[in-house]
């Protein structure tokens, strides 16, 4: 892939050059800057410059045997005025009209912007016009989308998708909580489970360093080792202490499982952070094992206030803003940074990674894989979700809830 600055850098210097020089001293300067860059040279001096790949390859061959002979004296003709192939736009006027009739039943965004683009390939453009008539090659018609103000582009997430009309009221309901635990010296915890990893020489996303020459060999395809298995992370992250509790299971992500995780947590370290703690408050993303509609989640904090003795205040993120829970961007962005590029080959090597994972800022880790099974068929009848001792906020009780130990 095409350096975008590296093209960039070479299109500035061609536009500044382009009237000083002749056609040769052109395509012998494209020629020389193709043969400094190595290999892949050549395609990116022909995104910047728009020649085609023939001159620059014919500039390379000039280069070579000029080099071979003495220099010569004068200036020798290039060419005869008005001589060489004449531009496609030229030789060819109706060519712009025909690709825009092809291109713009697929073209997306405002028609007006001065930065378009298009999801048909230049190949199948070509063979396209070809079949009108035109003769053309899928450089040309690269060049010709160019001179348009086309680009190819990837798709971005930004959209998050109907917004609800209480979201910036829930958050400034977390934040108001979150500072009244504070101040009363109550611990606080953003949790989630992070991204399920397959178990294996599978390929990780991302580059580290390794002698030349010699990357970590890894499968082809990203099946399921039925021996290795899965790892799922469930992290608890202590807003107040800048410290998290990583539980990776092999199981499934139940509510079971997450409670089970935040227990972990309370028990090794917790407890000791917040010996005097009475209660406890959890901020959740609205879905998943711990969403806000899970009645298993519910019955399990229940057992989870027993086993450590605290009320637990619960406070949901409106739909579709998972990516404001603190531990997204807080936790778990850095354990992705920490174990980038690196094949998660064994779940010690997994734990290991999450452990020693640190940023500038004091952030520490502990993990431990957690070996149970958790059932994903259990239903909770309203006879048993009335057994929960659960009080409802008086904003949005859906969202926010407290749940006391009997």
């Amino acid at each position: 892939m095409q350096d975008a600055t590296l093209v960039e850098r070479i299109r500035r210097k061609y536009k500044s050059l382009r009237p000083v020089m002749d056609e040769r001293m052109r395509r012998q300067w494209a020629a020389a800057e193709a043969t400094g860059l190595g290999w892949g040279g050549v395609t990116a001096v022909v995104s910047a410059t728009g020649m085609s790949h023939n001159t620059i390859i014919r500039g390379v061959r000039e280069l070579r045997e000029r080099s071979k002979r003495r220099p010569t004296v004068g200036n020798p003709r290039i060419r005869r005025t008005g001589g060489g192939r004449k531009p496609i736009i030229e030789s060819d006027p109706s060519i712009l009209a025909s690709l825009e009739t092809l291109v713009e039943p697929m073209t997306r965004g405002d028609p007006e912007s001065p930065l378009r683009w298009t999801c048909r390939s230049t190949r199948n453009l070509a063979k396209e016009l070809q079949g009108q008539g035109h003769r053309v090659g899928e450089r040309t018609v690269a060049m010709l989308l160019h001179r348009a103000g086309y680009s190819l582009q990837s798709n971005r997430k930004v959209r998050e998708g109907d917004s609800h009309p209480d979201r910036n009221v829930q958050f400034e309901h977390i934040n108001a909580q979150v500072l009244v635990f504070q101040r009363r010296g109550q611990p606080v915890i953003s949790v989630d489970t992070k991204k399920k990893e397959l178990v294996g020489d599978f390929r990780n996303g991302g580059r580290e360093w390794r002698p030349k020459g010699e990357p970590d060999e890894v499968r082809v395809h990203d099946f399921l080792d039925r021996t290795l298995g899965k790892a799922i992370p469930y992290g608890v992250y202590d807003v107040t202490h800048n410290q998290g509790w990583v539980s990776v299971g092999i199981d499934h992500d139940t509510a079971q499982f997450a409670t089970e995780a935040i227990r972990r947590w309370w028990r090794k370290m917790g407890s000791r952070r917040f010996p005097d703690a009475r209660e406890l408050l959890i901020t959740a993303d609205g879905g998943g094992s711990n969403g806000s509609r899970c009645r298993l989640w519910k019955v399990a904090l229940q057992n989870l206030a027993e086993t450590i003795g605290l009320k637990l205040s619960v406070c949901h993120f409106p739909p579709g803003t998972s990516k404001w829970n603190k531990i997204e961007h807080r936790m778990f962005c850095h354990i992705t940074q920490n174990w980038r590029g690196k094949p998660l080959v064994s779940h010690e090597v997994i734990i290991n990674l999450i452990a020693h994972t640190t940023t500038t800022t004091g952030l520490k880790i502990r993990a431990e894989l957690d070996k149970n099974r958790y059932d994903t068929a259990i239903k909770i009848s309203d006879t048993e979700l009335a057994t929960v001792r659960l009080r409802k906020a008086k904003f949005h009780g859906d969202w926010n809830y407290f749940i006391l130990p009997r």
